[in-house]
């Protein structure tokens, strides 16, 4: 049996470079142990190989105690249960639901709307901007309001909703919930009513063979996991501009060459994503991972940063470059619960990233690019710039 490795998600070393200090794990064995206050042990699969099988194994499965559910009323509860909780039957009939609305196609053809908000956002910057507040952060709410129908009118509020919930904490974040549920009720009741070109009024609308077809409370839920994952974007896009500016020559050959743009964004998942550790899954029986023995019931994660750089799967894996050919990183997980909208995330990405850099192209860091002290999420708490 492998010797099992520990680490300590509180050590300093762990948060300021989770990927050299996974790295030293992953080449010591397949399975780490992970300790963090408040928690008991739980375990994560750190090669690449070991990590796409235990995402797709059904032996293990995300519930309830997956999340850690924020202290929110007591009817906000029903609408806050979204597909990354469920498995097998229930999970497949939902996903065949939503997923053509978040296809390849459908997020490209989206592509104009987001230039246009991509557009007014770099149109509004200061002239020293911190590009998280005043641009990364903004951006994905502003895209979900587009996309599921949020009037013109309401999105000053809505931008203040996804900064609290990009914050993930405190009073703010509790109390935009509510709030973000009400306006969500108010877009499916509209879709409904009068549907339009937006992704509610297209999910309303959906039905199955067997006459199958989203609740009301489903569509709800869909606003709310929308905004959730929103904060994909928000880290990727700031993450991608300090690796690039930091990157000369790469950024010089992205500027060289627009048609790289989606190698290059594939390139900064899979090197910078914002994502470490996917959502834990619950072993429901004993099992082996690696050569490693997981007990029943411990909660298990893949550890993206690991995986990701992992020299079994990628040439050079600790090398950021833009020409990369694509590969299977697992920036959006894998398996069933593989990220649903990671097209519209692509999209969104590529479209501001390439607008940011031919719009400044003197475009650099005014400061250091520090980043949030979060054993869970690769994110900057600003990116302070020079135009």
């Amino acid at each position: 049996m492998t010797d099992v490795p520990e680490i300590d998600l509180t050590d300093p070393a762990v948060l300021a470079d989770p990927f050299t200090a996974y790295a030293g794990a992953r080449e010591q064995s397949p399975v780490a142990r992970l300790v963090a206050p408040g928690f008991g042990p739980f375990w994560a699969v750190l090669r690449h190989q070991e990590a796409r099988a235990m995402l797709s194994d059904p032996r293990l499965t995300t519930n309830e105690h997956s999340y850690r559910r924020p202290d929110v009323p007591e009817h906000c509860l029903p609408y806050l249960r979204t597909m990354s909780e469920m498995n097998g039957a229930e999970h497949a009939r939902l996903r065949r639901l939503v997923a053509p609305a978040f296809t390849p196609r459908k997020a490209a053809g989206f592509g104009p709307r987001i230039e246009a908000i991509v557009e007014r956002l770099l149109d509004e910057l200061p002239a020293e901007p911190d590009l998280l507040a005043h641009f990364a952060g903004p951006l994905p709410i502003e895209v979900i309001c587009e996309l599921v129908g949020i009037p013109v009118a309401d999105r000053p509020r809505w931008r203040e909703y996804g900064a609290a919930i990009v914050a993930g904490h405190g009073e703010s974040f509790k109390d935009a919930i509510p709030r973000i549920l009400e306006g969500a009720t108010a877009a499916v009741a509209r879709g409904r009513a009068e549907p339009g070109e937006d992704l509610i009024s297209d999910l309303a609308r959906v039905m199955e063979e067997d006459g199958d077809r989203l609740s009301e409370t489903e569509l709800i839920t869909m606003v709310w996991t929308l905004v959730m994952a929103g904060q994909t974007p928000t880290n990727l896009i700031a993450n991608a501009v300090a690796a690039l500016l930091s990157h000369p020559g790469q950024l010089a050959a992205l500027r060289a060459d627009p048609a790289l743009m989606p190698r290059a964004v594939e390139e900064l998942m899979r090197w910078c994503g914002p994502q470490l550790l996917t959502i834990p899954r619950f072993a429901a029986e004993d099992l082996e991972i690696g050569g490693v023995r997981v007990p029943k019931g411990v909660p298990v994660t893949a550890s993206i940063a690991a995986a990701n750089r992992d020299p079994r799967a990628f040439d050079e894996p600790d090398r950021f470059d833009v020409r990369r050919e694509p590969s299977a990183h697992l920036g959006f997980a894998h398996g069933p619960h593989f990220c649903v909208g990671a097209s519209l995330a692509r999209v969104q990405t590529g479209i501001a990233l390439g607008a940011l850099l031919r719009r400044f192209p003197a475009l650099a860091l005014a400061g250091e690019a520090r980043h949030m002290p979060d054993p869970g999420t690769w994110r900057l708490t600003s990116l302070p710039v020079s135009l």
